[in-house]
C-alpha cells in the first residue's frame, strides 16, 4: 500500500507519522431489504433486463428488429434503416440522454444511479444469486470468516459458476446487437465465432463478472465520474435521501415500550440497519455523501424499524435539505420542484426531443452523395458538347427495391447522357457513373453551380444535391 512518510522531526517537535494514501477496502455485505423502493428497484431490474435480453430476439419482417450492422454500415431500429450519414440522430439521442440525466439529477438526485444504472442493476442480480447460494448477510459473514471446508468450497464454486454463466450470456446478448443473434448462436455452438465477436463476448462477460461480482460499490465510489460532478447539479431543493436529525437525535437503544421523550432520546434506535443495507456501506446519518446512490434501501429499512417501534415513519426519507431544515410539508416541497434550472432543463429537453421526432418523421428514406470524378478532365465529345463525369452514391433506406429518376439543372441545355432510371435493392447502396453534357457555347471558362434532382419512382421522396460543372479555358 502506498505510504506517506514524514521525515523525522527535530527535538522538541512531535514525532513523525505514517498514514496510508489509500484506505484498504473492507468488503461490504449488504443486508437484503424489502419495502416500497425495493419493489420499484426490482421492477426496474426486470424491465431493463427484459428489454436488453429480449430485444435481439425480436424479429421485424425478415430481419432482427434492432441490429447495428457495422460491417454493412447499416443500423436497423424497427422500421428505421439508418446509415453513417444519419449520425446526427445519434448525436441528438446522446444530447437527450445527457439533458435527461441533468433534469433527473436536479429534481431527484442520483435517481439513475440507484435504480437504472447497469452497475446497480447487475450488482443487484449478482447479490441475489449470492444470497440464494450462500445465504443471508450473517451466514456469509460467518462463512467467509471460517476456514475452507467442503461446504464452503461447493457454495463459493456454485456462486461463481452462476455468475460466470450469467456474465457469458450477457456478453453474448451484447454482441447479438451487432451480429444477428440467430447467426451468432449458430456460430457460437459450432465454435466458429470470428475474432472480434469472440473478443467482445468475453470482454463484456469479463467486465460484467468483475464489476458486478467484485468491484461493486468501488465503481460507484471511485470509477464513475458522475459521483464526482453530481454536486454541481444539486441544490437545496433537490430530492435526496435525508436523515432528520431533529427527530432522530440523540440516538440510542431502548425497548419498544419505553418513551423516548422520558429517556431524552430521539426516535433513532441506533440499530445500524441503515448502514447494513447500504450497497456502498455509508451511514446516511452523517449527512449527504457523494457515495450515496439514492437507492432508498435505508429508507425502506428505517420505515420498517419505525413501524415496529410504533413511531411515525420518515426519520430517513426522500426529501430536500430545505424541507428538512424548514419543516416543509410534502406539498411545499413539490412546489419547489418547478424552479428555474429545472424549467430550463425541461424546456431544452422538450425542444430537442420534438426536433428529433419531427426530423425523423419528415426524413426522406434515401440518401444521395455526389462526387465529381476528378480523374476525368473536362472533355469535348461528338457534336461539340462539353462533358463532366460524376459519381453518385444512391442509398436506399427502405426495405423494398426502389427505382430512382435522375435529372440535372443549372446551365442552359444541360443534359444527362447516362441512364435516367437507376434501380437499387432494399437497404442497399449503389454507385452510379453519370455523364453530364452542356453546349460548347454555354459560357466562359470557370466553375458553374449545378443541381442534381433524384426522385423515387414509388413516390417515397425527393432529394436535391449540389455540385459544380467545370468549363475549360479554351471557351470564349
Amino acid at each position: 500500500m502506498p505510504q506517506v512518510v514524514v521525515a523525522p522531526a527535530p527535538r522538541g517537535v512531535a514525532e513523525a507519522v505514517t498514514s496510508p494514501l489509500i484506505d484498504a477496502r473492507q468488503k461490504i455485505y449488504p443486508r437484503s431489504v424489502t419495502g416500497f423502493f425495493s419493489k420499484w428497484r426490482w421492477g426496474v431490474v426486470f424491465l431493463t433486463q427484459w428489454i436488453f435480453y429480449g430485444l435481439p430476439w425480436l424479429q421485424w419482417g425478415q430481419r432482427q428488429a434492432v441490429l447495428f450492422d457495422v460491417d454493412a454500415r447499416r443500423f436497423y431500429i424497427f422500421g428505421l434503416v439508418l446509415y453513417p450519414q444519419d449520425f446526427i440522430y445519434l448525436a441528438g439521442l446522446l444530447v437527450i440522454a445527457a439533458l435527461s440525466l441533468f433534469l433527473f439529477t436536479a429534481v431527484a438526485g442520483r435517481l439513475w444511479c440507484g435504480f437504472a444504472c447497469p452497475q446497480t442493476v447487475y450488482t443487484e442480480i449478482f447479490l441475489w444469486i449470492e444470497r440464494r447460494i450462500e445465504g443471508d448477510r450473517s451466514a456469509r459473514l460467518r462463512r467467509d470468516a471460517a476456514p475452507m471446508s467442503g461446504n464452503k468450497l461447493a457454495r463459493k464454486s456454485g456462486k461463481h459458476l452462476a455468475w460466470l454463466l450469467l456474465a457469458l450470456w450477457t456478453g453474448f446478448t451484447f454482441v447479438g446487437y451487432f451480429t444477428p443473434i440467430l447467426e451468432l448462436g449458430a456460430e457460437f455452438g459450432a465454435l466458429q465465432l470470428s475474432s472480434w465477436e469472440l473478443f467482445w463476448v468475453f470482454f463484456y462477460s469479463f467486465a460484467t463478472y468483475g464489476n458486478a461480482g467484485f468491484l461493486r460499490e468501488q465503481v460507484c465510489k471511485h470509477m464513475c465520474p458522475y459521483a464526482r460532478f453530481q454536486s454541481a447539479m444539486f441544490d437545496h431543493d433537490t430530492l435526496i435521501v435525508t436523515y432528520d436529525e431533529q427527530r432522530g437525535e440523540p440516538r440510542g437503544a431502548r425497548s419498544r415500550k419505553a418513551n423516548p421523550g422520558q429517556l431524552g432520546l430521539g426516535v433513532c434506535v441506533d440499530c445500524s440497519l441503515c448502514v447494513q443495507v447500504c450497497p456502498t456501506g455509508i451511514d446516511i446519518r452523517d449527512g449527504l455523501q457523494y457515495e450515496c446512490i439514492g437507492c432508498g434501501a435505508c429508507v425502506d429499512v428505517c420505515a420498517s424499524v419505525m413501524g415496529k417501534m410504533g413511531y411515525a415513519r420518515g426519520t430517513v426519507r426522500f426529501s430536500t435539505q430545505n424541507a428538512v431544515l424548514n419543516g416543509w410539508s410534502q406539498a411545499q416541497s413539490v412546489r419547489r420542484v418547478l424552479r428555474p434550472r429545472v424549467l430550463i432543463y425541461a424546456a431544452a429537453l422538450l425542444a430537442i426531443a420534438a426536433t428529433l421526432v419531427i426530423s425523423l418523421t419528415l426524413r426522406v428514406p434515401f440518401k444521395v452523395d455526389v462526387l465529381r470524378d476528378r480523374s476525368a478532365v473536362v472533355r469535348e465529345v461528338d457534336g461539340g458538347w462539353l462533358e463532366n463525369v460524376y459519381r453518385l452514391q444512391l442509398m436506399n433506406a427502405t426495405e423494398s427495391s426502389q427505382q430512382f429518376k435522375l435529372q440535372v439543372h443549372g446551365l442552359p441545355g444541360i443534359r444527362l447522357t447516362s441512364t435516367e432510371l437507376v434501380p437499387v435493392g432494399a437497404t442497399q447502396s449503389r454507385w452510379v457513373a453519370v455523364r453530364v453534357q452542356v453546349p460548347a457555347d454555354v459560357g466562359k471558362s470557370g466553375s458553374y453551380p449545378i443541381q442534381f434532382e433524384i426522385e423515387a419512382v414509388s413516390g417515397v421522396g425527393h432529394v436535391s444535391e449540389k455540385s459544380v460543372f467545370l468549363l475549360p479555358r479554351s471557351i470564349r
